[in-house]
């Protein structure tokens, strides 16, 4: 009988304990589960929420607001010094019914972001075609004190003129295709290669809009 006893205390023991492991486990994982549920919310999408087209009596100029947020791996690389492009492109085509779509225009702008450990300064460098080292090439020069200052004048396309007007036809529906991306091609060569493939690299984003010319402003 006492042995009896001594065997039911302790697979009732063995059940208790068993029980306490599974609530522990189930407790972990909803914790868990709820911090992957928050990461996930706070992790910003990369989107184009801005895109407005306008024109005067000889241009079309285009806005845009693109948001992002910076990779780890690029602000790692940055904070080393190495230059980061960012690219930003505009195709602007003619509808056609009866054919494939003409294009008819196109625009870049390139985006040198660099950081100058010694003056811890941030410097944006902007032109229309590649930026060489030396800075040729560049239209516009900034420096900013932080990161965040810096990249909010990246996100940001205000009054961009990509067409002139003898270009587009007033009758005609026309579209305008809006790429943002980071140019890896631009990396140093060995960045290249450990960049490619990596999803801490790929930042990309793209809007369209179909306008008519009569009916913008």
């Amino acid at each position: 009988m006492g042995r009896l006893i001594m065997m039911a205390s302790i697979t009732h023991c063995w059940k208790n304990t068993r029980l306490d492991w599974i609530g522990l486990l189930a407790c972990a994982l909803f914790l868990f589960g709820g911090y992957v549920q928050r990461l996930h919310a706070e992790t910003i999408l990369p989107e184009v929420s801005l895109l407005k087209l306008e024109r005067n009596a000889e241009s079309l100029s285009l806005s845009a607001l693109v948001k992002f947020e910076l990779p780890q791996a690029v602000e790692d690389a940055l904070l080393k010094g190495i230059p980061v492009i960012f690219l930003a492109e505009v195709d602007i085509y003619r509808e056609r019914w009866y054919w494939v779509d003409k294009k008819i225009a196109k625009s870049e702008r390139h985006m040198r972001l660099v950081y100058q450990p010694l003056a811890r300064r941030w410097r944006l460098m902007v032109g229309a075609g590649v930026i060489a080292n030396n800075g040729i090439g560049v239209a516009l020069n900034q420096s900013f004190d932080s990161l965040d200052d810096a990249l909010n004048s990246i996100r940001r396309f205000s009054g961009w003129r990509i067409a002139d007007l003898v270009e587009l036809d007033v009758s005609a529906r026309h579209r305008v295709e809006f790429q943002f991306r980071l140019d890896v091609s631009q990396l140093p060569r060995p960045l290249q290669i450990g960049a490619l493939g990596q999803s801490d690299w790929t930042l990309s984003v793209s809007a369209t809009q179909r306008f008519l010319l009569e009916s913008l402003k």
